[in-house]
């Protein structure tokens, strides 16, 4: 029996993508013979056993067809074609709203995804979600079939990787307070919402303080030059905004991270506050999608986005010690359910569960 994974594209640090990779890992460690097929894969991942769509091979009905679904595809029609016993793996699907003006591409491919998910509410015979977010919007879609939720598999043995020293250099011990920000640019973020916030805690509370907005914005340059000119527009200086960086600067900028500030309004899982939790930053975040459930009590949750709000939390954050301890401590027992070993397990639990269904 071969399991194999398809997806529309592998990319070089996406979430999904990752995800896919690590579970490549792990079924080759159960013993099944197994590979991931993309219509895109990029040039940069040099795995063994990741191959264009094209190579294919032919599927015996006992094979499994794992889906990793995340956007819209032409996957969605294909795959209830294909032999096998089909599984998908649902990451969720920005909704199409949130990109109005910004890109008819971007609306375009997203409202394409939700028909193709819907389309395959019937034709699929398993599901992992990796939230009970996740899970739930499928059910309103009209999945009946039963699923099983699991955490992203994370590799954090990534994390240890030595960070890039000139931006730890550049900003550390300068006497600011960093509040960072990890994510694509893209309009369900709300970045917007973040330079609100920072502008008034620069003005009234903290001079010394600069927003860093580490993510590339690939697809999503009029959004990103909006937010540019309404930093300008509040009169607020040090919002940086790095563009697409290395994986080794990605690291530099959570270690000098005083705070992860995160007011996205669509999340499907959310692996910054993860990777936050790792290097002991302390986050707030908007209770919007699966933030709360990704959080799991960790952190500090907020359903008020008023600068006011948000400024006076980071104060606090950053200035009484014995909070910022407190809300550390949290994360630190809430990233123990992220454990790569214990998330391994739980993806086994649920593949054999579909494996050994008649």
């Amino acid at each position: 029996m071969k399991i194999i994974q398809v997806m529309p594209t592998v990319s070089f640090g996406d979430a999904v993508s990752n995800d896919a990779r690590a579970i490549a890992r792990v079924i080759e460690e159960m013993g099944y013979d197994t590979a991931i097929y993309a219509e895109n894969i990029d040039q940069r991942i040099k795995d063994r056993g990741i191959y264009k769509l094209s190579k294919l091979p032919k599927i015996a009905d006992d094979d499994i067809v794992i889906f990793n679904h995340s956007t819209g595809t032409d996957l969605c029609y294909k795959i209830p074609e294909m032999n096998g016993r089909k599984m998908m793996i649902y990451h969720n699907i920005t909704p199409p709203h949130f990109f109005g003006t910004y890109s008819s591409t971007a609306r375009a491919l997203t409202e394409y995804g939700y028909d193709g998910t819907k389309y395959l509410s019937d034709r699929i015979d398993y599901v992992m979600a990796d939230s009970s977010y996740n899970a739930s919007d499928l059910v309103s879609m009209g999945y009946k079939c039963d699923m099983y939720v699991r955490p992203i598999l994370i590799p954090f043995n990534d994390y240890e990787k030595e960070p890039d020293s000139e931006i730890i250099s550049r900003y550390s011990d300068d006497g600011y307070t960093n509040i960072v920000f990890v994510g694509r640019i893209a309009p369900n973020k709300k970045q917007e919402d973040l330079i609100k916030a920072f502008a008034y805690y620069k003005k009234n509370v903290n001079p010394k303080s600069r927003l860093i907005l580490v993510g590339n914005d690939g697809g999503m340059e009029r959004y990103s030059a909006c937010l540019k000119k309404y930093a300008e527009a509040l009169m607020v200086d040090d919002v940086i905004f790095t563009g697409h960086i290395s994986f080794k600067a990605i690291l530099a900028y959570y270690r000098i991270a005083d705070v992860f500030l995160c007011m996205s309004e669509h999340e499907g899982f959310c692996v910054p506050l993860v990777e936050a939790m790792f290097f002991n930053v302390p986050i707030i975040a908007y209770a919007s999608s699966a933030i709360p459930d990704t959080l799991g009590g960790s952190g500090i949750l907020i359903k008020d986005k008023d600068p006011v709000f948000v400024s006076m939390l980071i104060d606090r954050l950053v200035n009484d010690k014995a909070l910022r301890e407190h809300v550390i401590d949290g994360q630190k027992r809430r990233l123990g359910d992220f454990a790569y070993e214990t998330v391994r397990e739980q993806f086994i639990e649920g593949l054999n569960s579909f494996i050994n269904r008649k």
